[in-house]
């Protein structure tokens, strides 16, 4: 009997399956779907050599049983592609009543077709010596790999349909696996002498194991929790289930044990760690290298199961429990709150990086309204997109008039963006998303370049303009490519320096101070000039002034307001005016909206006005004619 290769194949699916048994799992539909496929492998093998055997005993044994058996392999052959098909269907078919379906359609066909593998005859074939023994051919025999190769061919297909549904090395080892088997299939049925079709199902489970269903490809190394890729399928499939369960995100920062002697902080995460995984009813992930995600399947329970958590933390760490670590909490009592995976990680990600109620409170229940400011955010977040990728992006200016020259001289550039409906969006709802998510570079250099063709195409200085401010954000002003890119932008227009003139804001750190100026000077040596915005905001001080090589000092709108609302004010507006003017730097009053303020502050020696008093933020178009017009009175 030439049984060593099948023989082969059982020694190496039982290795495999000692190892995948061995490891740390998680119940996913897809381990699953791959331990069904393996058993079912297996179960084809050891029935491949029990009918080789049976056939080779044929003398001592009735000729039915011969017959179930033999017939019983092809079922299992039928079996095995059945079960890859399924298995992919995992991925296509997310809600449980889709999956359902098509399991019900294919078994269906299943059933009918080992119907007839059990009905129609089968015949053996042996060689001259009869030493080798093979089921090879009849009705039964052709219809069992004619379905199989259609089950092939179907998974195939879906494969190449749904390849976005499917996880793209799912696809891969799939395809993989289904090649060697149908390889293997057609040799041994046009080449009966050769029984490789076992061993080929048992290297088919290796390739599967080792590129897919490692359950070590789950589990982070270092704390032997379960990773991001884990965590992600897991809760996906909670979802798809329509199961209700609690997260609870847990922090760390580094300067949590910054005060710990050398070599004992990693004692500590050790022993933080082993008390994790020793954590029960609850499935714990590491998300990130400072985050932890912990996620009890029963929400109704879960703040219950959260107290001794939350004592031992209280307890100190160490031999002598005398180290504490206070992590940063993020609680979100139920996923019904939440649409999907994405959103509840974005979620978390958003929380951390944004809020600023976390940032001062260490613990922080999520509620629905804060869900809901979370898709709001990420509607904003599809807006602005939409509008950089359809170029709904739009530029307006609002003049600013000179009150030593008795006309407008410049104008901000103030970026607007159009919703699918054509409707202007107003900045407050997009400018801070687009500043925390870092959309604000792409959308400022979207702007600058703009601005720098509009200059181009209508040469300003027809209409009396000396130059275009433009407003930097504190992210652009943190980002140390932008003198670069700008000076490549203005080249590219072959504008004069000097008619863009740019608006910084104070920067949040030393390092994006640091970066900013080294920007400034780039720019400066090009001949961009600075100004300084908001100042009256508490966004920009007199140190900032002083620091700055700016040569326009802007005063908000919230600080001319109050110098005529506040006494105290008008007293503090007064001694910044004039420490700005012995600087010799100029200003803009912006927010200028009624005669009496504009006479006011031109009593004060103020340069420059800004405001609703002259004009509001003018489409390209309506600006022009504005000056336009505004050339033509002046004129007359």
């Amino acid at each position: 009997m030439h049984i060593q290769m099948q023989c082969c194949g059982i020694v190496l699916m039982m290795v495999l399956l000692f190892f995948y048994r061995k490891q740390k799992r998680i119940s996913l539909n897809t381990e699953k779907a791959f331990l069904r496929t393996f058993c079912l492998n297996f179960f084809c093998i050891v029935l491949d050599v029990f009918s080789i055997i049976v056939i080779y005993q044929r003398d001592k044994l009735p000729g039915w049983f011969i017959d179930v058996v033999c017939k019983s392999y092809l079922v299992t052959l039928l079996g095995v592609a059945l079960c890859g098909l399924l298995y992919v269907c995992v991925d296509i078919y997310v809600k449980k009543e889709d999956y359902k379906k098509a399991v019900r359609r294919y078994e269906i066909i299943a059933i009918v077709d080992v119907l007839f593998i059990y009905i129609l005859p089968i015949y053996y074939q042996f060689d001259e010596d009869e030493t080798t023994f093979l089921v090879t051919y009849g009705p039964s025999n052709l219809v069992a790999f004619f379905v199989a190769i259609g089950f092939l061919a179907v998974n195939f297909y879906l494969m190449i349909k749904e390849k976005n549904k499917i996880n793209p090395r799912r696809r891969e080892a799939v395809q993989l696996w289904m090649i060697i088997w149908l390889c293997a299939a057609l040799l041994q049925f046009f080449y009966n002498k050769l029984l490789v079709l076992g061993y080929a199902c048992s290297i088919g489970m290796a390739v599967l194991y080792l590129k897919l269903e490692n359950p070590e490809t789950n589990l982070d190394r270092q704390s032997g929790m379960f990773n991001h890729g884990a965590l992600v399928q897991y809760l996906g499939q909670l979802y798809s289930k329509g199961k209700h369960f609690s997260v609870l995100a847990i922090i760390f920062e580094r300067s949590f044990y910054k005060n710990m002697v050398p070599g004992k902080s990693e004692e500590v995460r050790m022993e933080m760690m082993e008390y994790f995984l020793g954590l029960p009813e609850v499935f714990v992930f590491k998300n990130a290298e400072d985050e932890i995600l912990l996620v009890y399947e029963d929400s109704e329970k879960a703040e219950k199961k959260m107290q001794p958590l939350f004592a031992r933390f209280d307890s100190g760490w160490g031999k002598e429990k005398d180290y504490c670590v206070r992590p940063r909490w993020i609680y979100i009592p139920d996923s019904e709150i939440v649409n999907n995976v994405e959103d509840m990680l974005y979620l978390i990600r958003d929380i951390r990086q944004n809020s600023k109620e976390f940032s001062e409170n260490p613990f922080l229940y999520v509620d629905k309204e804060k869900v809901e400011e979370m898709y709001r955010k990420k509607q904003t977040e599809q807006l602005i997109f939409d509008a950089m990728e359809k170029d709904w992006v739009e530029v307006y200016y609002q003049p600013i008039y000179s009150t030593r020259e008795r006309c407008f001289t410049s104008a901000e550039a103030l970026v607007r963006i159009r919703d699918e409906k054509g409707e202007i969006v107003p900045p407050g709802i997009f400018i801070d998303v687009a500043e925390q998510n870092g959309m604000i570079l792409r959308l400022g250099e979207m702007v600058f370049e703009k601005v720098c063709r509009f200059v181009k195409e209508h040469d300003i200085e027809q209409y009396g303009l000396h130059y275009i401010e433009i407003n930097l954000s504190v992210v652009q002003c943190s980002y140390e490519q932008l003198a670069e890119d700008y000076i490549k932008i203005m080249e590219k227009y072959n504008i004069p320096s000097e008619f863009i003139n740019l608006e910084i804001t104070e920067s949040a750190s030393m390092e994006a101070k640091r970066i900013l100026l080294n920007n400034m000077r780039s720019l400066m040596d090009y001949g961009v000039r600075f100004s300084l915005d908001d100042f009256g905001t508490g966004q920009s001080n007199l140190n900032y002034i002083v620091d700055m090589p700016v040569d326009i000092v802007k005063f908000d709108k919230d600080m001319t307001n109050a110098y005529f609302e506040n006494g105290k004010a008008k007293y503090v507006m007064d001694a910044a005016m004039h420490m700005v003017q012995g600087m010799d730097l100029e200003i803009v009053s912006e927010g200028i909206e009624t005669r009496e303020q504009y006479e006011t502050m031109e009593e004060l020696g103020i340069s420059y006005i800004q405001g609703y008093y002259f004009s509001k933020p003018l489409s390209e178009q309506q600006f022009l004619q504005f000056i336009s017009a505004e050339m033509k009175q002046a004129g007359e």
